[in-house]
């Protein structure tokens, strides 16, 4: 029978290719990492080349474990959301660097643009703030500083990475790609008007984007061409940006509930229903997911620095040798020795918004030692946490519980820190890859493999949970000492 779902999961590190069942077991995972180009300070770029190839690989692989491309029902694609991509629509390959969501160079721009009253518009229309972090200033300045763009005239496509993968995935040798987006990734843009789910022509023009070389925008599900490279004819039917698929995948759909993924970066959504949530305390409005032309809301906050911060830890500063040894050395320990980490090394995300800002280690003396600050770094992710708690509370929603998903979830320790520095329950699936097991629900739900999302749930599967279990007197001296050196990043980077 036809019903198996092949996930491509392409993210800021690595891509991903998993095969999942109807039942949502993961029946087996390829993986390739990407190259990180940094090539200039606050400056991240991709290859989009080696985007596809290895995404392609790693494909493949999936494809020859499932038996064969007969025995895939759809194709789901989740991705790092606001990493942008100029190519060729004559030759399909790349023209400039991918600019990645965790750039800074347009810093100066959003600054300008907000001194000169546009944010509060910028806003009501997209939800989001402005700040490098969206594609729109990067289309921007890439206009404006890669000639080899402007010269391409209307052979110039510009999208997202399911963009991309989706243009490379249908194009062949008689005709070029599908050139598609989602509403989710769409949505983060800056560039489209989410009550209407269109592109809006005065933010085009306040970036200085090129209309003709956007994509169009789709729902989520539904079968939206097929591709042939597989042996067989396959259809596509799921995209969603990767935090919204692990919305969907923790089966967040009812008005209240709140995932919390932690991977590079670390993204809370909660799910707001059919209308567009308004914040006051700098958190983003998005699309949830867009099914049949209707779109659904969450209300988000964005960390920019969570998994990456390990990662830096091991292979720069060499503090150490994998990830997993950072549960035990925070164990051996029995507090933080007075030591902060405020992880600000691609500036701060919701709430602060302080592109500028720099990371920082404070409260070290003779006696710290790297476990020290290996569970400073781990506590950042909670302190980091309860910020965006204490700002979706100023707006009126309170969590009563928080579902957590993500490569570093599978750390009991800072899963049990989570629920102890935020108060409340923390769930965590059995299966914490749940990024990709959204992507598979909706490609499920397009194929029609499922009804609906609903319906889909059933590949969520077991969870745990985690309760508070701190001493409160404990818990506001933390907090306390977080909220003195998280300051004295923001006063540093406003100076």
């Amino acid at each position: 029978m036809r019903d198996q779902i092949l996930v491509i999961d392409e993210g800021t590190t690595s891509t991903r290719a998993m095969l999942f069942g109807p039942d949502g077991q993961c029946r087996h995972t390829a993986q390739q990492q990407l190259t990180q180009h940094y090539p200039e300070p606050g400056r991240v770029e991709h290859d989009a080349a080696e985007i596809w190839q290895r995404t392609l690989a790693v494909a493949h692989e999936v494809v020859a474990e499932a038996g064969g491309a007969e025995a895939i029902a759809a194709i789901g694609i989740t991705n790092q959301r606001e990493t942008i991509v100029f190519w060729s629509r004559r030759t399909g390959e790349p023209l400039a660097p991918a600019i990645v969501w965790q750039d800074r160079r347009t810093a100066a721009t959003c600054r300008a643009l907000k001194e000169q009253g546009y944010e509060p518009a910028v806003q009501t229309k997209t939800g989001l703030v402005l700040d490098p972090y969206f594609s729109g200033s990067k289309i921007g300045w890439a206009m404006a500083h890669w000639p080899q763009l402007r010269e391409a005239g209307d052979d110039l496509a510009i999208g997202t990475i399911d963009s991309w993968l989706i243009w490379k995935l249908t194009a062949n040798d008689e005709r070029g790609g599908l050139h598609i987006t989602d509403a989710t990734n769409a949505s983060r843009t800056a560039l489209m008007a989410i009550g209407s789910g269109h592109w809006d022509d005065g933010l085009i023009e306040l970036f200085g984007a090129p209309r003709k070389a956007l994509p169009e925008i789709v729902d989520c599900a539904g079968r939206f061409g097929e591709t042939t490279l597989f042996g067989a004819p396959i259809p596509i039917c799921g995209i969603a940006g990767d935090q919204q698929a692990a919305t969907i995948g923790q089966s967040c759909l009812q008005v209240g509930e709140t995932k919390a993924t932690f991977g590079t970066g670390a993204f809370v959504l909660t799910q707001a229903g059919p209308t567009p949530p308004t914040s006051r305390h700098r958190l983003l409005s998005t699309i949830a997911w867009q099914l049949d032309g209707r779109r659904s809301y969450a209300l988000e906050g964005s960390v920019f620095v969570a998994g990456s911060l390990i990662q830096w830890l091991r292979d720069t500063l060499g503090l150490i040798g994998t990830a997993a040894e950072t549960e035990a050395l925070a164990r051996s320990v029995t507090d933080n020795g007075g030591t902060y980490l405020v992880p600000a090394l691609s500036g701060l995300g919701a709430p602060w918004w302080e592109p500028d800002a720099r990371g920082s280690i404070s409260g070290l003396s003779f006696s710290t030692t790297r476990a020290h600050i290996v569970r400073a770094a781990l506590e950042a992710m909670a302190h980091q946490a309860h910020d965006l708690e204490a700002a979706f509370a100023a707006d009126g929603i309170n969590w009563n519980c928080v579902r957590i998903d993500g490569g570093m979830v599978a750390n009991n320790w800072m899963a049990q820190d989570m629920a102890d520095m935020l108060g409340i329950p923390v769930e965590r699936p059995r299966f914490a890859e749940t990024t990709a097991l959204g992507a598979a629900m909706l490609a499920g739900v397009g194929s029609g493999l499922f009804a609906d999302l609903a319906a889909a749930g059933v590949m969520r599967g077991a969870v745990e949970t985690f309760t508070p279990a701190i001493d409160a007197d404990a818990r506001a001296a933390r907090l306390a000492g977080w909220q003195k050196a998280v300051a004295s990043v923001v006063t540093l980077a406003a100076a």
